[in-house]
């Protein structure tokens, strides 16, 4: 347990140094340009955060396939022991846990770039 938490810390810290290098970004008056070496069409923040968004959701697909397969070989494994059972239900309960936050996460972002850039050109 001790291990989780102190991935989640890193994890809590590692967002808020993102956030206290990017927000201050969106604060310029002419809007932030970047150049990407991967992808010379990303130039602005919003991009960026799409582009990296859809990376993840990409690789986050097939991994959350696998871990669901490997949920339904632990339950085949059980064959009604249950404590093993009740491992097989908890792991497949955070892997769709997992998977419906990627995918929220996703959603979301790409309802609120599009809400915004609305706003924007309008």
């Amino acid at each position: 347990m001790s291990a989780f938490i102190t991935v989640s810390k890193l994890a809590a810290l590692s967002f808020a140094w993102l956030l206290w290098i990017v927000v201050p970004v969106f604060g310029q008056q002419e809007g932030p340009r970047l150049e990407s070496p991967l992808n010379a069409n990303i130039t602005t923040i919003p991009q960026f955060i799409e582009g990296f968004l859809r990376a993840i959701v990409i690789i986050a697909l097939p991994l959350i396939t696998i871990f669901i397969v490997y949920a339904g070989f632990m339950f085949i494994k059980a064959r009604g022991n249950p404590s093993e059972l009740t491992d097989a239900k908890r792991n497949f309960m955070w892997v769709i846990i997992g998977a419906i936050l990627i995918l929220s996460a996703w959603i979301l972002a790409t309802l609120i770039g599009g809400t915004v850039s609305q706003l924007v050109n309008n």
